[in-house]
Parts: C-alpha cells; structure tokens; sequence
C-alpha cells in the first residue's frame, strides 16, 4: 500500500511539473503574441501638407517648390523605422523573427523610396544632364540602398537614419531664400523620368500578383523588333505562378508600394502643380490616386486568400493586381500628357 501510494505521488509530483512548465510557456508566449498584433498594424495614411508645414523652417513664409516632395519623403522614410516595433525586417529575435507581412510592406515601401531619391538626385535637383548634382542628395541616395536585412555593422536603421538625416539637411537648403545652390525644378520632363521608374515597378508587381493563379503566358519578350534577339532562348508559351508560399509576402510587398507611392504623388500634385495645370494632366493624376487608395481598404480576412480567378474563395492577390494595373495604365497615359508639347 505505501509503494502505491509513493507511485501516485511521484505521477502527482511529475504532472505537477509539466502544468508548471506549460504555465511558463504560455506566459512567455502570451506577451510576444501581444507584441506581434500590435507591430503586424500598417501605419495610417498622413496628410503631406500638414508634414511639409511641420518639417519646413518658420522662415519660409511662401511655399518652396519641391518642399512637399521632400518633407513627405523624408517622413516616408522616418516611418519605417519610428512605427510600432520600428524596423522589422533585420530582427533577429521574436516575436519579428517569425513575422514576414510588416517586413514586405518595408520593403515595398523603402524601394519607393530608394526610386525617389534616386530621381532627385539624378534629376529634380538638377537643371540638365550636364549640371553638379546635389551634395546631400548624392550622399542621402546611396544610404537608402543599403541591405534591408543587415542587422549590425552597420545596421539598416543606421544607414536610413543617416540617409533621413541628409534628405533633411537639403530640405532646410532648399527652404532658405538665402541657398541658391539647393534646388527642386518642378519640369515635366523631371516628373516623367521618376513615373517612368514607377511605372516600371508597378507592372512587375502587377505581374507577380496576378500568377497567384497559374497561366499559360505567350512569350511576347522580342515582339515588335524582328531584330531582336534575346541571350538565353526560351520557350515560345510559359507557365507562370506564384508560390503560395510567397504570395503574401507579394501582396504586403504591393501594400507598402502603394501606400509610399500614394503619399508621393499628393505630393508632386502640389509641387508640379503649375506643369500638371498646364498639360491639363491634373485629373489623370488624381485618377492614379485614387486607384492606389483602394489598394489600402482595410482587409476583411485574417489571412490572404489565394482562390482561383472564379472560385468560391476570393483571390486578394487578384483583386490587387486589378488596382494596381488601372493605375499603371493611367502612369502610361499621364506620362504621354507630360511628353506632348
């Protein structure tokens, strides 16, 4: 009788282990989940007239051409790494290590601005091809290229913080009625070389999107040019398809595209307003906005759905590639306003 009841309180003893154990891990657990609802929350949308009041110096009394640009991208650019959880996409401990939504709309958003600093450097600081580029713009634009996933030495953060902190000194330049050598031109040709590059962008991401549901592509890579010629040669059709491992991660890639883009173009609406007026191109811009707002309606779904294109299941990655389509065919179609004389 005491071997059997020295057994029942060796197994109450064990369980009571166990229960203890469990008990620790779902606390532990509990407050990293917590932290990953919170951090797994794309940041609203701003207005980019109250960010270029707020970030232009007093002393600016009249509007300064290109300021809008510059203020929202440089908040742009602060937001990925000051919204809850900062910037995810080189953590290495949990709970961002195991997340991967919030780390592609990082990085839809900071190719966007890569794209623009780029163009400013290259172009809307500068009044021709043969003209000194900007100081600040030169250093700012290879900072924002550097790895998205490096976690130390130097770490992401630092190179965008000091590529922020460039963009910010030209801003003030730019601002100071004093400074001739900092300078935005607002030309059509200017805004035509930067939607050339997202006009590029857009209809790879369209692309990608769209073979969440597996096609049989012809292969039109050298049509219109009976010369061309190709290095590798490839099939005459092809099947394209997204894995639907990687499908979400190509929809919150186009999410944080679009919603960068979104606040980009309010902004060259107010800083080419005179080139858009007088193309009478105003409305075809606000046509592409409206498109991209669409892009951020709230999601009614925990997860992203991959159906077939006339299934019983949505298609979210389908329904993206719609939006974003509409609005790189009206990029194609400003882009032609802006070109005619």
């Amino acid at each position: 009788m005491s071997d059997y009841s020295a057994d029942v309180k060796e197994d109450f003893t064990r369980q009571s282990h166990w229960r203890w154990v469990l008990i620790a891990l779902v606390a532990l657990a509990l407050p990293l989940v917590v932290l990953a609802i919170i951090w797994d929350t794309e940041p609203a949308p701003f207005s980019v007239q109250q960010v270029a009041a707020e970030r232009v110096p007093a002393q600016s009394a009249e509007p300064v051409v290109g300021a809008v640009t510059t203020a929202t991208l440089i908040h742009i650019a602060d937001t990925l790494l000051t919204k809850p959880g900062g910037y995810l996409s080189n953590d290495l401990m949990p709970p961002s290590v195991w997340m991967d939504n919030i780390p592609n709309w990082e990085f839809g958003v900071l190719v966007q601005v890569r794209d623009m600093s780029k163009a400013m450097r290259e172009a809307l600081s500068r009044s021709q091809s043969q003209s000194r580029e900007d100081k600040d713009l030169a250093l700012a634009e290879p900072r924002f290229n550097f790895d998205h996933r490096s976690w130390m030495l130097p770490s992401s953060e630092n190179e965008y913080a000091a590529g922020i902190k460039r963009l910010e000194s030209y801003l003030t330049r730019l601002t100071d009625p004093n400074d001739r050598e900092a300078q935005f031109y607002a030309r059509a040709d200017n805004l035509n070389y930067w939607l050339r590059t997202v006009e590029s962008r857009l209809g790879s991401l369209s692309q990608r999107l769209s073979a969440s549901v597996e096609r049989v592509r012809v292969n039109t890579d050298l049509a219109g040019d009976a010369a061309a010629v190709q290095s590798t040669a490839v099939p005459a059709e092809l099947v394209v398809k997204t894995s639907w491992w990687e499908i979400d991660d190509v929809f919150y890639e186009a999410r944080g595209t679009s919603w960068a883009l979104l606040h980009l173009l309010k902004a060259a609406e107010v800083d080419f307003a005179d080139v858009l007026e007088k193309k009478n191109a105003r409305v075809s811009l606000q046509q592409i906005i409206r498109e991209l707002e669409a892009t951020q309606e709230p999601l009614g779904s925990p997860m992203i759905l991959n159906g077939s294109g006339f299934g019983m299941l949505a298609n979210h990655s389908l329904v993206m590639a719609n939006y974003i389509s509409r609005a790189n065919a009206a990029i194609i179609d400003l882009r032609e306003l802006l070109a005619q004389g």
